[in-house]
């Protein structure tokens, strides 16, 4: 009933935000000499922030199509190399003269799209040819389409690393750490020769039982059947995947948000504020900002409740106990695959020293295959984008991407 309620209100508002967004359009090209009048400025921006009080639910663009390698600017073009109903690896293909290391980003399915990473695409492009799991909304996938669990997230971490095949390395960013490292150990373990170089896992959520944040603390004091109960919708008539039961984009965003609401309110503040003043650069920062994190995304119910009760109830792969299709995962068959853990100082989803017990897990790599790294004065999202990604983070990245081939 959560998800109708929402998609009725959502539909009756439309009709509103069309007549505040055709106001706000009026209203910021006055008559000649009332352009710096308050009242049509004030009023202008009033009807702009009732536009904008939305959620989309379909994919913003990467909107990479130009990057700069070594001295010269070349075309970067968006290329679907496999798909399934639930997700695409996509690859951003540039014409450079010499082979560069192939790397894949795994992107959380978390309530928001891949296009979350722009950043920490644009940083990797100039010297790698990147890949992305491009996830799917999964109000728009069908039934017939079938389920989409934990264990088939990990299939297709395995399967895009074998359609890039031998040799890659692997990204993995917040939530998909665990079935990254899963999807690591359990091609060691067969012996597939797809097996990555090397794994970077930034701030996931290796072991929960340390410092746990408020996420864990939710997951934990919960039963699971609260979580199905609550939280599990199935998608409205209308929509491709009508029937198929989900955890609901806007849910998770409601989520997120209300931990640091005060943030969110005052950011909404400022943006009135500078549309007032005209302060266009500050104001259209705020808004590309939020035309993203409004992009939300419908998660499939199985996985998001088998992550629940996996990762963060039972924290399985943790204590040697996780299986993917009946098989034991054991992280210490990888020996192969180089191993590099982020976590940042100030990161209240996935504390400090829940990414770093993958350095224990992969107890059968040698010393000099694997790093941890600290990074200092940074949130959760500041470990994979901003200037402390690019400057400080990124670098050791690429030195063990480098140092692996």
């Amino acid at each position: 009933m959560i998800y109708l309620a929402y998609q009725t209100s959502s539909d009756l508002m439309a009709p509103f935000r069309a007549v505040a967004q055709m106001a706000s359009a009026v209203l910021n090209h006055p008559p000649a000499g009332l352009s710096q009048n308050m009242f049509f400025r004030t009023m202008a921006a009033s009807f702009e922030m009732l536009g904008r009080t939305q959620l989309t639910h379909g994919r913003p663009p990467y909107g990479i199509d130009r990057v700069t390698v070594g001295n010269r600017e070349v075309e970067v073009v968006e290329e679907a190399a496999f798909s399934t109903p639930f997700g695409t690896l996509l690859r951003f293909r540039k014409d450079v003269d010499t082979a560069q290391p192939r790397v894949l980003v795994v992107a959380p399915l978390s309530g928001h799209f891949a296009t979350l990473l722009r950043n920490t695409v644009e940083t990797l492009l100039p010297e790698n040819d990147v890949y992305i799991t491009d996830w799917h909304n999964a109000r728009d996938v069908p039934l017939s389409a079938g389920t989409f669990g934990f264990d088939d997230y990990v299939d297709h971490v395995i399967r895009f690393l074998e359609e890039m095949g031998e040799g890659s390395h692997v990204i993995a960013v917040c939530q998909p750490c665990v079935q990254v490292l899963v999807a690591a150990a359990v091609m060691a373990q067969t012996n597939n020769p797809a097996q990555p170089r090397s794994m970077t896992l930034m701030a996931g959520p290796i072991d929960t039982r340390i410092n746990p944040t408020t996420v864990n603390d939710l997951a934990t004091t919960k039963p699971i059947e609260w979580f199905e109960q609550k939280l599990i919708s199935k998608v409205p008539y209308g929509f491709a995947g009508a029937g198929r039961r989900v955890y609901p984009g806007f849910v998770q965003l409601t989520a997120f948000m209300s931990m640091n609401m005060d943030r969110h309110v005052k950011a909404h503040v400022e943006l009135f504020e500078n549309l007032v003043k005209g302060d266009l650069d500050k104001a259209g920062a705020t808004k590309t900002f939020y035309d993203e994190y409004f992009a939300v995304l419908d998660l499939p119910a199985e996985f998001y409740i088998e992550t629940v009760q996996r990762v963060f109830q039972e924290a399985l792969l943790a204590r040697g106990l996780l299986e993917w299709r009946g098989q034991k995962v054991d992280p210490s068959a990888i020996r192969r695959t180089s191993l590099l853990t982020v976590e940042g100082e100030r990161d209240d989803i996935c504390a400090v020293g829940q990414t770093m017990a993958a350095q224990d897990l992969c107890s059968g790599l040698r010393p000099y295959r694997k790093r941890h790294h600290m990074q200092a004065g940074v949130g959760h999202y500041g470990v994979f984008s901003g200037k402390r990604w690019q400057n400080q983070i990124y670098p050791l990245v690429r030195n063990t991407i480098l140092s692996s081939e």
